[in-house]
C-alpha cells in the first residue's frame, strides 16, 4: 500500500533557452553571492598588495657574484618579516638596499657584529678561527688585512671567490641596509 498524499516522481527533461548559458557562466565566476565574491576578491588583492608590496619584495638578480649558489637572471623574493623576531645570522644570503629600492645586492653574512675578520689566500678567519663555508666552491687568493665588524654592521660577500677581489663588492653593511633574507 503506498502511504497517502505520495505522488510518483517524473523526470523532465528541460531544454536550455538562450540566457541559460549566459546564467551558469556568470554563476561560475560569481558563484552564488555575486557580493562575496566580490569582498573575496578585493580581500585578496588588498593582501597580496601588502604580501609583495611589504612583506616580500621580488629581486631579479644581475651579475655573477652570487654563483653557483644563484644564477645570473634569477627571481627571488626578499623576506622582509625575517629580521622582525630575530637578527640576522651568519650564513644567511641577505638582500642589501645600496640606494633607493631599485639598487640591492644580494651577498651572504660572513661576519657578525664586534668580530674579527680577515681573509688570507681566500680562506675567511674569524677571530683567528678558520671559517667553513660549503657554498664557496673556488677561491681565489684574496687578501684582506683584519677588519672588526662594528656593534650594529655586519660583514657581507659573495659565494663566487673565483673572481678578482677588486671586482667583487664586499664589506661591512649596516644594519638598517639590511631588507631581508631570501626565500630561497
Amino acid at each position: 500500500m503506498k502511504p497517502k498524499g505520495h505522488r510518483p516522481s517524473a523526470f523532465r527533461i528541460q531544454q536550455a533557452g538562450p540566457g541559460a548559458f549566459r546564467g551558469r557562466w556568470q554563476a561560475g565566476i560569481w558563484g552564488r553571492n555575486p557580493r562575496t565574491t566580490v569582498i573575496r576578491a578585493g580581500a585578496l588583492v588588498c593582501g597580496a598588495a601588502v604580501l609583495f608590496g611589504w612583506i616580500l619584495v621580488p629581486l631579479r638578480l644581475s651579475g655573477i657574484s652570487m654563483q653557483p649558489t644563484y644564477r645570473d637572471g634569477a627571481l627571488n623574493f626578499a623576506n622582509r618579516a625575517a629580521y622582525w623576531l630575530r637578527q640576522p645570522a651568519r650564513g644567511d644570503v641577505v638582500a642589501i638596499r645600496m640606494a633607493g629600492a631599485s639598487a640591492v645586492y644580494v651577498k651572504r653574512i660572513v661576519g657578525m657584529p664586534g668580530e674579527r675578520l680577515e681573509i688570507v689566500q681566500g680562506v675567511v678567519s674569524i677571530n683567528g678561527y678558520r671559517l667553513p663555508e660549503p657554498a664557496v666552491v673556488r677561491r681565489a687568493a684574496w687578501n684582506l688585512a683584519p677588519v672588526t665588524v662594528g656593534a650594529d654592521e655586519y660583514f657581507v660577500a659573495g659565494d663566487n671567490r673565483s673572481m678578482a677581489m677588486e671586482d667583487h663588492a664586499l664589506g661591512r653593511v649596516r644594519r638598517s641596509r639590511v631588507l631581508g633574507k631570501l626565500l630561497f
